[in-house]
């Protein structure tokens, strides 16, 4: 098997460090994005991969993330866009966005374009980890991408999770015939300290009571986030969609989901917002 070039983002826990573990043990070339300096790096020490720390928070760090990774590579095989997180309350960060959409969604979108030369140049593959949540909560509204008139976490949430999934569409669209293939994935109900900001009383219940007991192990979410690396570059078919941890497309998929002018307007105002050619 040919080695290949790595980048997964939120990898210093949960299901990016699980997925980092098992690409090791295969050989891979990886290289490691996450929040926490400290966390990430007891991570990739270990597995000889390569790291460097970035809150998406901030994108001029992201835009130092996606120079980090330039430096190392010029054909970059899998882009694995898995950071993420649930926060109780609203706010705005330093670049002017709400937070959730920034994090879960801007960010990805950014670093994907800045490294979209390289991936090209691999016939690469993006895989974005978005949630049920999609599904559950989100109900996209172009003119309130930031969340100013009620803020709800689940719902900010939700939102940014379907974001993740036209993001996907929007690739599809623009590059496939290029060799690029994307896909968004739900992991699975993982047990992870994703949600630990979230205020929401369904999140608590979910997370910090013992019904945390029944959610599924890391590792399920990363041999699931494997799969999609593994995958999609198999079976073109593959490409665009949405797939649940059961490894399907959802029996009924999200009303938004189909809409292609949504689509063609989430991409347009992601790109403009991060500063970058749409």
């Amino acid at each position: 098997m040919t080695q290949r070039t790595i980048l997964i983002t939120g990898a210093s826990d949960g299901i990016g460090a699980a997925a980092a573990r098992s690409l090791a043990a295969r050989g891979e070339r990886l290289l490691l994005v996450g929040r926490t300096t400290e966390k990430l790096h007891a991570v990739a020490g270990p597995l000889g991969a390569e790291a460097f720390a970035a809150d998406f928070e901030d994108l001029s760090q992201v835009r130092a993330a996606a120079a980090w990774v330039l430096e190392r590579t010029d054909h970059l095989e899998v882009l694995a866009n898995n950071a993420g997180g649930v926060f109780a309350e609203r706010k705005i960060t330093p670049d002017g966005h709400e937070r959730t959409m920034q994090v879960n969604h801007y960010a990805g979108f950014l670093l994907t374009q800045l490294l979209m030369d390289s991936l090209l140049a691999a016939r690469g593959v993006v895989v974005n980890t978005s949630s049920v949540g999609a599904h559950a909560f989100g109900r996209l509204r172009m003119d309130d991408l930031d969340a100013s008139r009620k803020y709800r976490a689940m719902k900010a949430y939700g939102d940014s999770k379907l974001a993740n999934i036209l993001h996907v569409q929007g690739l599809h669209t623009r590059y496939h015939e290029r060799g690029l293939a994307a896909v968004a994935i739900h992991p699975g109900n993982i047990s992870s300290n994703f949600a630990q900001e979230t205020g929401s009383a369904l999140m608590r219940l979910i997370y910090k009571t013992p019904v945390s007991r029944l959610l599924s192990p890391a590792q399920f979410g990363a041999d699931n986030l494997l799969w999609a690396m593994d995958s999609v570059a198999k079976e073109p078919g593959m490409s665009g969609h949405y797939f649940t941890e059961h490894r399907r497309p959802p029996r009924t998929p999200h009303p938004q989901e189909d809409d292609v002018r949504l689509v063609e307007a989430l991409w347009a105002e992601s790109a403009r917002r991060v500063g970058v050619e749409g």
